[in-house]
């Protein structure tokens, strides 16, 4: 007989909604302790605006076997990559907003291993993305080394007329059931009443778009096979999924409406210094390895010194400190930042101007606070090609409010309409809202202490 413990299933769709994206990890260990995930080799749907593929920079390897310390560790752009050092996770599908070009779309394959001369993951990737971090070894020095199947997959907003209902058809006799569902959902979720009314997302159940000539045959086969299309997500992430394999549906509200809060924080001519100061251009496409070496290398001693120089700013920003540090190659507009932070607050908070710094190298964080049309038009592509591919495991969600990469003003009317979806696409969902204070939502609208 054997000894493999046999899969459970959930009697109803569990969603996890928890505030800063790491703490997800947490739900996903328990459902592998509970035997409804695999140990090893999940696929992961992950939907977000940022990647949330790095890696703590100074963590050991090893803190991943330790689960309560790996938890305390993790943050909100890095808590994938040490499940994929695990070997809990395999596959990850990262859909993406037209506005979010962080990694070049396509496949990608990697290592995720152990480097032995820091002890710390890091991983053979040399897209820019992990090379502006110092996150690259080649594969060959890697130790313990996972293979990660990254699949970079755009989505753009359902074009009306594309599968979407027209502005004419009545809510009653279109929408009308799901507009309910939403409405029962949003009462179910505690919700009593919402900020916004739900709309329910506008969408037929086939990925072609309705009616059409001959004569137009070929452009609309065209336009649903174009990069973003429903049919395009569909084609790209339906090779990793299986009916009868488990797999996370991974939902950050952001995807949908996403700030870049340091935007808010500093002047444009603060920005653009950080972005001047913190500047990454990566080798060639032809780099060899020694080249990539001395990239990482390179950078790594970049970013190591701003970071000593933000801290020793932090313990006196007196100008003989500025000076000294105006000095270092690259670093002659420091003393000009300084002057302007301090124009604006007399004890700047450096540490956090280091962190913002963080964000400004090959590609800027993304910033793009859609219209309520524009939300809409998402989540229906999202409902249609959800609708293709197999039901998820389970479901988790990232609110991502706190720290306003979802505008708060809005996030709460996202939430309620991508549960919409959920619901109306896979019925009762066993909904756990962990992001409110000492308490949890059962089905029928009731609080129980956590």
């Amino acid at each position: 007989m054997s000894s493999v413990p046999l899969k459970r299933l959930y009697k109803e769709l569990p969603v996890f909604i928890v505030e800063d994206h790491h703490d997800v990890v947490s739900h996903i260990y328990r459902a592998i302790a509970s035997r409804h995930l695999p140990v090893k080799n999940i696929a992961m749907v992950h939907l977000d605006s940022h990647p949330d593929l790095l890696i703590p920079v100074n963590m050991s390897a090893d803190t991943v076997f330790d689960k309560d310390k790996l938890l305390s560790e993790l943050s909100i752009e890095n808590w994938i990559m040490p499940m994929v050092y695990a070997g809990h996770v395999s596959c990850v599908a990262w859909l993406h907003p037209y506005w979010a070009q962080q990694i070049r779309e396509g496949e990608h394959r990697m290592g995720v291993g152990r480097d032995p001369s820091t002890t710390t993951i890091r991983v053979s990737s040399t897209d820019n993305y992990f090379l502006s971090d110092g996150l690259y070894v080649s594969e060959d020095q890697l130790e313990n080394c996972k293979a990660l199947r990254l699949n970079v997959v755009r989505v753009d907003p359902l074009q009306p007329g594309h599968g979407s209902l027209t502005e004419n058809q009545s809510d009653e006799n279109q929408g009308g059931s799901f507009a309910k569902r939403a409405r029962a959902e949003c009462t179910v979720s505690g919700e009593a009443s919402c900020s916004e009314p739900v709309v329910p997302p506008q969408c037929t159940d086939t990925l072609k778009p309705p009616g059409g000539s001959r004569d137009t045959g070929l452009q609309q086969q065209q336009e649903e096979d174009a990069e973003g299309s429903t049919s395009y997500v569909v084609k790209r992430i339906s090779p990793f999924l299986s009916e009868t394999e488990p797999y996370i549906l991974d939902i950050d509200l952001d995807f949908f409406t996403c700030k870049n809060p340091f935007k808010e924080l500093y002047t444009q001519e603060e920005y653009s210094i950080l972005k001047e100061l913190y500047n990454f251009r990566g080798p060639g496409p032809d780099a060899d390895q020694a080249e990539l070496d001395e990239c990482v290398e390179h950078r790594v001693r970049q970013l190591e010194d701003l970071e000593l120089a933000f801290a020793d700013l932090l313990e006196d920003d007196g100008e003989e400190t500025v000076t000294r540090w105006a000095t270092n190659p690259g670093m002659a507009s420091l003393g000009q930042l300084v002057s302007s932070l301090k124009s604006r607050n007399v004890s700047p908070d450096y540490e956090m101007v280091h962190q913002a710094g963080l964000t400004c190298d090959s590609t800027e964080l993304p910033h793009h606070i859609s219209t309520d049309q524009e939300i809409d038009r998402l989540i229906s592509a999202v409902q249609l090609f959800l609708k293709a591919v197999p039901k998820p495991t389970l479901v988790t969600m990232s609110r991502s409010s706190l720290d306003e990469y979802c505008p708060v003003e809005q996030v709460d009317s996202v939430q309620s309409r991508v549960l919409a979806v959920l619901h109306n696409l896979y019925g009762t969902l066993d909904l756990h809202k962990d992001y409110e204070d000492n308490c949890t939502h059962t089905q029928d609208g009731t609080h129980q202490a956590s």
